[in-house]
């Protein structure tokens, strides 16, 4: 009886891990092979994890998302597209990503965690075009499987950290700008966590900027790609986070944002904190505080309708 009993939750188990793992799904953004900007280099894509957990991933030329598609008695129909930090230099795609993808299952949001190419002259053309262009790729295929995946398509939002909340913001802000305009790329909402918002001397991560634009630093690009200024009565809600004593990406950038969003009347939730620091995700232990924003999150999900 013993025997049969563990056979039978060995069994279970094994059918568990089968069935979450069937939850998860990896797919090219651009299937056909034809990645726009593209050139051949030598660089190769490397995945690292650090002593601390976090995955970092480098050299990255080919574009996917990974699906985490939440479980059907679950869903609520809401969807977020996720893109890690890094500077624009590497992917923190476990702390910045897995770890907030599972988190969104869990309340029935449907995630897909974007690893977009990071700009690089020796492997693409225009490189400061080349993570937007992945982004909205990325959206577009999401809107366009929505079906598939038990999708609302009115619900699908975009979340960015550090330089991915640039990149995030960047969606929000350019869906609808330049040759590429695409009104099936833009988010439904965005949730931006300690974001760069804007490329201006005055308050940008400098490594982040130097990364996107690469040798073209022209006034006009940065003023392109600074999304304060890029904030119109088109550019969808937001939920921001950010602490004070930031010491990488000033808490300007958020307020300057959450301000645009003001002038032109268009609902957002700010939270900011005294303490915290930069890149923590979930890794809230022992800043004060700072612990209470993934309940502040989770409280505007519900409130505005992707949660239950």
């Amino acid at each position: 009886m013993k025997i049969k009993v563990i056979t039978l939750l060995v069994l279970s188990l094994t059918a568990f891990a089968f069935q979450s793992m069937a939850q998860t799904e990896v797919i090219n953004l651009w299937p056909d092979g034809k990645v726009p900007n593209f050139k051949t280099s030598d660089i190769q894509e490397k995945s690292v994890t650090d002593a601390s957990g976090i995955l970092r991933i480098s050299g990255v030329t080919v574009p996917t998302i990974t699906a985490y598609i939440a479980p059907k008695e679950k869903a609520t129909g809401a969807a977020v597209m996720i893109c890690p930090g890094g500077g624009y230099g590497i992917l923190a795609a476990s702390h910045e990503g897995s770890d907030f993808a599972k988190w969104f299952n869990e309340r029935g949001i449907s995630a897909f965690i974007l690893k977009y190419r990071l700009p690089n002259d020796k492997a693409m053309t225009k490189q400061h075009e080349v993570p937007l262009m992945d982004a909205m790729q990325g959206m577009e295929l999401i809107r366009k499987n929505a079906a598939k995946w038990n999708i609302d398509p009115s619900k699908i939002g975009v979340m960015g950290f550090s330089a991915g909340g640039h990149l995030a913001a960047t969606l929000s802000t350019h869906y609808n700008l330049g040759a590429r305009a695409s009104e099936q790329a833009k988010p439904n909402f965005s949730l931006l966590i300690y974001p760069v918002i804007s490329l201006s001397q005055k308050i940008s991560h400098g490594g982040s900027r130097d990364n996107l634009l690469g040798p073209d630093k022209s006034e006009e690009l940065i003023k392109y790609y600074s999304n304060e200024l890029q904030v119109s009565e088109k550019t969808p809600t937001a939920f921001l986070v950010h602490t004070m004593d930031d010491g990488a990406v000033p808490v300007e950038n958020s307020i300057e944002y959450y301000l645009a969003l003001k002038k032109f009347k268009t609902p957002a939730e700010m939270h900011l904190y005294p303490t915290g620091g930069h890149g923590y995700g979930f890794r809230t232990e022992g800043k004060g505080s700072l612990a209470n924003w993934p309940a502040a999150l989770e409280g505007w999900l519900k409130a505005m309708g992707y949660s239950k």
